[in-house]
């Protein structure tokens, strides 16, 4: 209450608050505002938090897939031939078997050397080796076929006259060109 027997006129009729309570009001806004402020900051540092844990997983599991994937070209570079040697090991036998025979006939040696021939061809097929035999009137093809001379023949010029040396494909790879002579222009 006012000491002067006035009725309290300093407050104007209008109902606009008064620049205190302006100033506490812009107080608790500010005041709201740094809270929220630092809501969204904790909010974001977890999130953040969060994010970096989930990506050091991912990095590491990165590594292990590419530690495990090295471990597994190491191992099948190791044992590729494993297979190979497996499918000769009878050819092998073979010729020791052939070689233990002391009084093996001329018919025998060649009857032992055709059925060894035979298992090696086999055990080279099962593994995806090729023969290059380009008999006959087969055209020169320099992916395949290594011309070691040209020579004058009734065929077509640049077809294969004769093989000197077979040539090997390994998983539609070359491992050796065919050694060939080839009938001449003429």
């Amino acid at each position: 209450m006012s000491t002067n027997n006035q009725p309290e006129q300093d407050q104007p009729l209008t109902g606009a608050p008064s620049p205190e309570e302006l100033e506490a009001a812009q107080a608790a806004n500010e005041f709201d505002a740094l809270t929220v402020a630092q809501a969204e900051i904790a909010t974001l540092q977890a999130k953040n938090a969060e994010l970096a844990d989930s990506y050091l997983r991912a990095k590491a599991d990165a590594e292990n897939a590419r530690r495990r994937a090295e471990d597994e070209i190491a191992k099948a570079r190791k044992f590729a031939v494993e297979s190979f040697a497996e499918s000769l090991l009878p050819v092998a036998d073979s010729l020791e078997a052939g070689l233990a025979i002391t009084d093996a006939t001329l018919e025998h040696i060649r009857e032992g050397s055709e059925a060894t021939l035979k298992q090696l061809k086999s055990a080279l097929e099962r593994n995806k080796v090729v023969e290059i035999n380009p008999v006959g009137a087969a055209k020169f093809d320099p992916h395949l076929h290594q011309a070691i001379s040209m020579v004058p023949s009734e065929q077509e010029a640049n077809t294969v006259v004769s093989v000197l040396q077979k040539g090997y494909l390994i998983a539609d790879r070359m491992l050796r060109p065919a050694l060939v002579t080839v009938a001449a222009p003429k």
